[in-house]
């Protein structure tokens, strides 16, 4: 079930890959971007982390955080150089999908393979061209799993929330700049 607009987004407190606690009540006063991502050698997902920890400092300056999900297991997250460049970004491993499944993330084969079909190879040379990991699933990852982006006003309240309808489909970094620089642009949609 996919969450709505204007809602508390769902609690959680883990342990990043790193060894913090992260727990979202200490975010209270911060507007959250929470990204859900695929497994850790999906090109799709490596070249939006790349794009957010690019524009990381700039929305941090604008008093945006950010928290990544993957569904990774901890090991597999961690032989990456590139997600340990992530840091100071917490990264959360979920292989069980608790919490994808508290944020009502969506299982789609179709969505998938038409995504793969279309632009995979375009995905997978970009990848490579940063430096982004590209490798096959491990270790009970799916390759079903559609990501999903929040972004949290103070409080914790969703104000934005965008369920992928392919695996290239994300928010616009300038929408998440908008939203860091004012709390009110999305109230009246």
């Amino acid at each position: 079930m996919t969450l709505k607009k204007n809602i508390l987004a769902p609690l959680f407190k883990a342990k990043d890959v790193f060894g913090r606690t992260i727990d979202l009540n200490d975010y209270r006063d911060s507007k959250v971007l929470i990204a859900f991502f695929r497994h850790a050698g999906c090109p799709f997902c490596n070249l939006r982390v790349h794009e957010l920890s690019k524009a990381h400092l700039d929305l941090k300056g604008k008093g945006l955080e950010m928290i990544f999900f993957f569904e990774s297991k901890e090991k597999v997250i961690l032989r990456s150089s590139f997600h340990t460049g992530v840091s100071p970004i917490p990264i959360v491993s979920d292989p069980e999908k608790f919490w994808y499944n508290a944020y009502g993330l969506e299982t789609s084969a179709y969505k998938s393979t038409m995504s793969h079909l279309t632009s995979f190879v375009q995905a997978v040379i970009k990848a490579k061209s940063i430096g982004a990991p590209v490798h096959m699933m491990a270790d009970g990852e799916s390759i079903n799993t559609i990501p999903a982006e929040f972004l949290l006003d103070k409080g914790l309240v969703i104000k934005k929330l965008h369920y992928s309808q392919r695996l290239d489909d994300r928010m616009e970094i300038s929408e998440i700049k908008s939203f860091a620089e004012s709390s009110s642009i999305f109230d009246t949609e």
